[in-house]
């Protein structure tokens, strides 16, 4: 045992007789055998439910934060506009929390109403960038080594008298602290897909179809258009998503925050992160056994993908619970306005051999660096390199077939007699290509009829030199079959408990602990 090991543990037991006293938890509660993990502890703490918008603002008041994420015991400073006179702040950190979601952090937060100046797009690149005067600034440095944890968090905004509500979201990483998941929530398409101002990087999400080049972290979440995803309000992708299609609601439901309440509802030592970290550190993985992307994680840049093969290649197991991953290269550079580092998102896409600077500074040398699809020229790095599948289609919304019932990441999973996991396939889905991954084994291949042709998704699951696992759902949809968050205000229940134990398999392999055929 570590010396880590012996100080987490001690902490753990010391936290756990406190709350015996105080009448948090009950004494006839048994302690499970892996109950060590921080995020047992942290989830068995009251939670409460209150944290959910019941007035979603319309830019009544609303925010965002300096960061995408911060180092447990950094300060982070939040950006507020409303007009109203008063504005209360309340901050939650998401999970499980016996079913409630969230557990309150801090409240009572009274900060003086700002009518804040609303930006104007760039007339070449349609970068839309705020310009707001600090309203708060919060700091994670706190007495007790239980507050804080590394999570996703959610600031709760409630403009008064009026009542209207947002979030800012961000989370709190914990840097040296090992576990065996790190959950990285993929900020980046939020971004790509964030409307605020009326430009996002889709022409059918942006005013008069004139979409932005390049957007900033440094403006608020839009509203969905959706009347239930409007609850998502200022929180991005996490709990629901932002409809580049208004009649197709699948396209609002979310996925990352279904994960995350199963994961911690379940005790799994885990750890949070953003995809802006994946970019900025090389070493991201240093501490982890592995590494989740999880939902919607469409834009990457060349930094990310680089310390992601290397982690890889140093044998951390790559969870990829997701689909239409790693389908666009951005770049990311500082902020006109303040010079911060990585707070614009660079994006030309179907343009970007006509418009981005780069297709047209005559320097051959850097041409990889242009914002197309990473399997198109001049990048010629097609995903399935590092995933094993690449997107296929969208929109989807069947069921997941196994195709390989016998392979021993099913050990112990009770499947339907025809195989199929009803309607974990879709919003987008991902299929195996030829040239993929030595090695590679489809593990489900599942069809869909669409526009007259049969599609397929499929569930892949690879070893890599190193050793390292890495699996692929081939699905944005799969975090629905762990938790029914979201249902049925925006789609039907798609809990499986035989989706639960295939995760719990797929996770014990990424974390080096054997997935053996049951007897």
């Amino acid at each position: 045992m570590t010396v880590f090991e012996c100080k987490t543990g001690l902490r753990f037991w010391v936290a756990w007789a406190a709350l015996l006293l105080a009448g948090i938890i009950e004494p006839a509660f048994i302690v499970p055998s892996y109950a060590a993990s921080p995020i047992t502890l942290e989830n068995a703490r009251p939670g409460q439910s209150d944290w959910v918008l019941t007035d979603p603002a319309d830019h009544e008041v609303e925010g965002y934060a300096s960061a995408t994420s911060i180092q447990r015991g950094e300060s982070l400073r939040l950006y507020i506009h409303s007009i109203d006179p008063t504005v209360i702040a309340a901050i939650y950190r998401m999970g499980w929390y016996g079913g409630t979601g969230a557990r309150l952090v801090q409240d009572g937060i009274a900060l003086p109403g700002i009518q804040q100046p609303m930006p104007t797009a760039d007339p070449v690149t349609g970068l839309i960038e705020c310009n707001w005067h600090v309203s708060y600034i919060l700091s994670t440095q706190a007495d007790d080594p239980h507050e804080w944890l590394s999570g996703v968090y959610l600031v709760k905004l409630t403009g008064s008298p009026s009542g209207k509500q947002s979030y800012i979201i961000f989370v709190v990483r914990e840097d040296d602290r090992p576990s065996d998941i790190l959950f990285q929530s993929s900020v980046t398409t939020f971004q790509a897909y964030n409307n605020w101002g009326g430009k996002s990087t889709y022409p059918s999400n942006s005013h008069n179809e004139q979409w932005a080049r390049k957007v900033s972290f440094n403006r608020p979440y839009a509203r969905s258009q959706h009347p239930h995803g409007s609850s998502g309000t200022g929180a991005g992708e996490f709990l629901t998503a932002m409809s580049i299609h208004p009649t197709r609601a699948l396209s609002t439901a979310g996925w990352e925050y279904n994960m995350v309440r199963w994961l911690e509802r379940n005790g799994h030592d885990v750890t949070y992160s953003t995809d802006i970290d994946t970019h900025t550190q090389a070493e991201f993985w240093k501490g982890h056994k592995s590494w989740l992307s999880v939902g919607h994680d469409e834009y990457w840049s060349r930094e990310m993908r680089g310390h992601v093969e290397a982690a890889r290649d140093q044998g951390i197991g790559l969870g990829f619970f997701s689909a239409n991953t790693c389908y666009w290269q951005i770049r990311l550079e500082p902020s006109l306005l303040t010079g911060e580092p990585n707070r614009t998102m660079v994006s030309y896409k179907e343009v970007a051999l006509q418009e981005d600077p780069l297709a047209l500074d005559g320097d051959p040398s850097n041409d990889a660096l242009i914002t197309v699809q990473w399997r198109e020229a001049p990048t010629h790095r097609p995903e399935h390199k590092l995933l094993g599948v690449m997107y296929e289609t969208v929109p989807v919304d069947g069921d997941v077939l196994i195709s390989q019932p016998s392979h021993p990441l099913f050990d112990g999973v009770t499947l339907p007699s025809d195989h199929r996991l009803p309607g974990l396939l879709g919003y987008e889905i991902d299929r195996a290509f030829p040239g993929g991954p030595t090695g590679l084994t489809i593990l489900a291949h599942s069809p869909y009829q669409r526009d007259g042709q049969v599609v397929y998704g499929d569930m892949t699951l690879y070893q890599a030199p190193s050793g390292a696992p890495v699996f692929a759902s081939g699905t944005i949809q799969w975090s629905w079959g762990l938790d029914d968050y979201n249902a049925p205000a925006l789609r039907t229940a798609r809990s499986s408990e035989a989706a639960q134990q295939i995760t719990g398999n797929v996770l014990k392999l990424l974390t080096g602990k054997a997935v053996t055929r049951a007897p």
